[in-house]
């Protein structure tokens, strides 16, 4: 009986070491994750938005600022890229650019900073407070960096990106520098309904 036991849980394992299975996605699977689940900030038209309003698109947030050297501009050229790989999909999706720094980036240089990137990206900003609230609920860090001037400072913050599936839930975590076909190769999963 012990022999007949082995066999049948061998043969099971084999069974499902054979079962194809998924590949996993290239970003970081956060299907699970409890929070970043909504938002209410103020677009560079002047109009309020919720994680809602975008209900049927995989929504693509970022959060930094237009004054960023490095971090930024590379996240939004590679979400253009990404857009550019999904080809007649791009129109099912939504990059977000949330601003950490609501004291410089008014919503006149976020239209023109997001727009330079992609026309149908938008910037999203909030006060202060509502910009601390926001990025707490997507863990997100930011903390400012004095320079020269006043003015000047920097603001070191997360790099990753987060995706959101067409019923909006929150389901990946796309890490700084990945490959925009990875990206768009993920985003296209989603768009399928995975």
């Amino acid at each position: 009986m012990k022999i007949l036991s082995t066999l049948i849980l061998g043969l099971t394992l084999l069974l499902a070491a054979c079962s194809p299975t998924p590949p996993a996605f290239t970003s970081t699977d956060i299907s699970a994750v409890d929070w970043g689940k909504d938002f209410a900030l103020t677009d560079h038209h002047g109009q309020l938005r919720h994680l809602a309003d975008f209900k049927g698109k995989a929504v693509i947030v970022f959060f930094g600022y237009t004054q960023c050297p490095d971090v930024c501009p590379t996240t939004l050229s590679s979400m253009r890229e990404v857009l550019s790989r999904l080809g007649d999909q791009a129109s099912r999706v939504q990059v977000l650019f949330v601003t950490l720094d609501p004291e410089r980036d008014t919503a006149q240089l976020l239209s023109e900073y997001v727009t330079a990137f992609d026309p149908s990206f938008l910037g999203l900003r909030g006060d202060e407070a509502a910009t601390r609230a926001v990025a707490k609920d997507f863990k997100v860090f930011y903390a400012k960096q004095a320079g020269r001037t006043p003015d000047s400072y920097t603001l070191d913050h997360t790099t990753g990106s987060y995706v959101f599936d067409p019923q909006g839930r929150i389901r990946l975590l796309v890490r700084h520098g990945e490959l925009p076909a990875s990206v768009a190769a993920d985003v296209k999963r989603l768009l399928a309904g995975e």
